[in-house]
């Protein structure tokens, strides 16, 4: 046990050297947190899921970084009760991560004995349950955190597919575990390496025929199959009626599904699963945005200048619903609405662009605003000067993202066909951006 008067210097490093959401560079913006709060709280736990006590311990962790400091505790205890129902024993070493929080959380709140404690218990732990060697963290510990990088943020899914597999090495029967590797690994992979592309996907339908009740594993598979040329309307179909089948929550695979629908069935397809979906559950807020997203596709990918007037009712009312279900994380949703207004009524559409200018934005936001609004300019004002203005205001922003591809190469396109007047300005400034 250590003692009380061990000095801050010593406790700030040892709380440093833990494992936990706390030390694993989790540092995203405010308007992230709100959208990956929404997220896990759709994916609506209960009794039974195999990640319960890692969605508690990561629900924890956002609670305390937005401030909410209680909601944060009452979550880690949640967490460390949900490994003890899974798990039916009071102890192992998936308390190791769920206890290092504890350990930050109670360091933060200036409780330093109690803190003291959770890295007695850690240490305990640890040597209870050693990991395999000096250079490998414990199985369980390395599950945990590639769930975490998972769901936090798409470009560390690569590394998430790595400490997945290392896990797997250690402790080859945990199906979940090869799910979620797959799942991590099938999302940023490669496929121009044929020889490697073989080689996933049958992993990936080994671990499909392991895990048959993975819906979103099978309709991963469903897509790279796709990719690869096969048809698969009809396994799309009988997917969609699985999911009928099922409480449909946000890990199920219901938003990849209609994906799957829209770009290889069709979307009206999408709108009548995602429909029929919503009338089976017709509380849960997470199928109202499955079908606000379907009716965004048909709108604003129709070839019609101006699509049925009920289509669009129906688009604005599911919108503006969804809105107010996710007040605190719909930014990209309220981008919809307004494209969807472009196609019915362009004063309203100008009068949500104009609001949402107004809003205090974290840089990838402002670049979605920026790179949408551009496109609007172009398409529906005629407005190319302005376009080009809001295109280079996406670019000025130093942070990679899709929106800064887009504008990007929509300069560009501008520039190589030489007969916009602001062409010579354009090539200046994409030429700056190659300097150092």
């Amino acid at each position: 046990m250590m003692s009380a008067a061990q000095s801050p210097t010593t406790l700030e490093s040892r709380l440093k050297a833990l494992q936990c959401h706390f030390t694993w560079d989790l540092d995203p913006g405010r308007s992230k947190l709100l959208r990956l709060r929404d997220k896990l709280e759709d994916i609506a736990p209960e009794e039974g899921n195999s990640w319960l006590g890692h969605i508690y311990n990561l629900q924890g962790f956002i609670q305390y970084k937005l401030g909410f400091t209680e909601d944060a505790q009452s979550l880690f205890s949640r967490a460390a009760e949900a490994f003890r129902q899974m798990r039916n024993t009071d102890e192992g070493p998936w308390l190791v991560v769920n206890y290092g929080n504890l350990a930050w959380l109670h360091h933060h709140l200036g409780e330093q004995a109690e803190s003291q404690a959770y890295l007695s218990k850690v240490d305990a732990l640890m040597n209870k349950y050693p990991s395999p060697s000096q250079d490998e963290l414990h199985l369980e510990i390395y599950a945990e955190k590639a769930w975490t990088l998972m769901k936090f943020s798409a470009d560390k899914k690569l590394l998430a597919a790595d400490y997945f597999e290392r896990a797997i090495r250690m402790q080859p029967d945990m199906v979940e575990w090869h799910t979620s590797h797959m799942l991590a690994l099938g999302s940023p992979f490669n496929f121009s390496n044929k020889e490697l592309e073989a080689n996933v996907l049958e992993k990936m339908r080994i671990a499909k025929e392991q895990d048959p009740e993975s819906l979103h594993l099978a309709v991963h598979y469903l897509e790279q199959c796709a990719k690869k040329g096969e048809r698969i309307k009809d396994e799309a179909r009988e997917l969609g009626r699985q999911v009928l089948r099922n409480p449909v929550i946000s890990c199920s695979g219901m938003k990849a599904l209609l994906w799957v629908y829209k770009k290889y069935v069709s979307v009206d397809e999408a709108i009548d699963l995602a429909e029929e979906a919503l009338e089976n559950h017709p509380d849960v807020r997470y199928l109202k945005s499955c079908v606000a997203l379907c009716y965004k596709w048909k709108i604003t990918s129709s070839e019609e200048s101006r699509p049925e007037k009920s289509v669009i009712d129906r688009a604005i009312s599911l919108h503006k619903e969804v809105i107010s279900l996710y007040p605190h994380s719909s930014f990209d949703k309220k981008i919809d609405l307004a494209n969807i207004y472009a196609k019915s009524n362009l004063d309203k559409a100008d009068g949500m662009y104009q609001e949402l200018l107004k809003s205090d934005l974290e840089p990838k936001d402002k670049q979605m605003l920026y790179n949408n609004y551009a496109i609007y300019l172009n398409f529906y004002r005629q407005d190319r000067d302005r376009s080009i203005t809001y295109h280079m205001k996406v670019v000025e922003i130093p942070q990679q993202s899709f929106y800064r591809k887009s504008s990007i190469r929509v300069l560009k396109k501008i520039k190589e066909k030489g007969r916009n007047q602001r062409c010579r300005e354009i090539e200046e400034f994409l030429a700056n951006l190659q300097k150092p």
